[in-house]
């Protein structure tokens, strides 16, 4: 039996370290579109901060911060999507900001809970009495 090459061994290796991955989210997105890895996007905002007189949370805080951001689990605020703007050099819109989405989404939450409202209502007065019906 002969030995094995590289030419008859399939190469099934682990993922190679330092590839960048991010949540599926304008803000992840836009990051890995730059080639940045969130330590750069970190640093990046920690300077401009600094160069701005801001101040912004420790690097270990905002590296989870931007985390949470980049999978939708909370929103920055103001201060910290226009550092993020800035540092992309995108607008809010690009990277998922956009005020009057989640406005649209409240008023079509507020419009859809009304209209089951009132289906609920038109049921009650279609559906008879089950106390009063008798079998």
């Amino acid at each position: 039996m002969s030995a094995p090459t590289l030419d008859t061994v399939p190469m099934v290796g682990p993922e190679q370290p330092g590839l960048l991955r991010s949540a599926d989210t304008p803000l992840g997105l836009a990051r890995v579109a730059r080639g940045w890895s969130q330590e750069k996007t970190v640093r990046a905002l920690i300077l401009l901060a600094r160069s701005w007189g801001w101040q912004v949370a420790s690097e270990p805080s905002l590296k989870v911060q931007l985390s949470c951001w980049e999978h939708g689990r909370r929103r920055p605020n103001e201060s910290y999507r226009l550092l993020l703007c800035t540092v992309y050099r995108a607008t809010a819109e690009e990277l998922g900001f956009d005020r009057t989405a989640g406005e649209a989404s409240v008023r079509t939450l507020r419009q859809r809970i009304n209209d089951l409202e009132r289906l609920v209502a038109s049921l009650a007065l279609t559906t008879p009495d089950a106390r009063g019906v008798s079998a």
